[in-house]
């Protein structure tokens, strides 16, 4: 499982290359093909509305929706800050992100970076939803659904880090999912986020119990062992210092809430598969 969440993740972060970014709702709106122009018009602007996507068209289908047609910006193929149209009016949209996960890289170094002054700023203030998804198209464990969630994290601890979260329910499901992870930039929180949406998917679907396969220690660990030591102390640690990842395990301690979860730790299904491959190994040369 963990092998596919990695390749989608993979493939993710390489269609990410050609990217638009749309403006619908900022200083000026349009087009653009990089971050940080799409930066520059939405940092500090009163509810921003932007959102990255694969093609150009869909970019200008975003910046044009719910538009008058008197405003719509500029021609189909224009793109950039030298051609994108201005628009400065009272456009108020709800704030946008959505962007392709990055390559595998994972590194226990935190550091936050530019993007997540930009995260503080927006409100989201969205409500998870899904579509329904019917009882068997999840497996189950006894009474428990079961998930694998992982996050991943490129040049973890530098100021370009970009990170993506990856949720899998089984072949095909509707709910699988591999998305750019939203605010500060790093493997742990990429972790913690997978599990919150793992978790926010199945109470989407009435689920009661569920089992969460992550290869995070440091995920399962923070939840079920240092979480509440960590709430006593005022949220530091036994060394005294601040826990860096409060809002983030806030976050996954309220969505656990109202649903039972048992976490697994997916290294033990890595090391089961290695004992298996040995012993077929061992029994395929065995002389006696």
């Amino acid at each position: 499982m963990l092998r596919w969440l990695v390749a989608v993740l993979s493939h993710s972060c390489f269609a990410s290359k050609g990217m638009f970014y749309a403006v619908r709702n900022g200083r000026r709106t349009g087009v653009y093909r990089t971050w940080a122009e799409c930066q520059e018009q939405v940092n500090k602007f009163p509810s921003a509305s932007f959102k990255k996507f694969a093609t150009e068209k869909d970019a200008w289908a975003f910046v044009r929706s719910d538009l008058p047609a008197q405003q719509q910006p500029g021609p189909a193929g224009a793109h950039g800050p030298a051609r994108v149209s201005q628009e400065n009016g009272s456009q108020r949209g709800e704030p946008e992100i959505n962007a392709l996960c990055c390559n595998t890289c994972k590194r226990p170094y935190e550091q936050s970076t530019g993007e997540e002054h930009i995260a503080k700023r927006v409100k989201h203030d969205e409500v998870y939803s899904a579509p329904t998804v019917s009882e068997d198209k999840f497996s189950y464990m006894g009474e428990f659904a079961v998930v694998y969630t992982d996050g991943c994290c490129s040049g973890n601890g530098h100021s370009r880090a970009r990170a993506g979260i990856g949720v899998y329910w089984g072949p095909g499901h509707p709910l699988n999912t591999s998305e750019r992870l939203p605010g500060r930039q790093t493997n742990q929180r990429a972790e913690i986020h997978a599990a919150c949406k793992a978790i926010e998917q199945a109470k989407s679907q009435n689920i009661k119990k569920l089992i969460i396969y992550t290869d995070s220690k440091f995920t399962i660990n923070g939840i079920t062992s240092w979480v509440d030591n960590w709430k006593t102390n005022g949220w530091r640690t036994s060394s005294g210092r601040s826990v860096i990842n409060k809002e983030d395990f806030e976050r996954l301690a309220n969505l656990s809430k109202d649903i039972e979860i048992q976490w697994v730790s997916t290294w033990f299904l890595l090391i089961n598969d290695i004992l298996n491959m040995l012993l077929v190994k061992t029994d395929k040369y065995d002389c006696n």
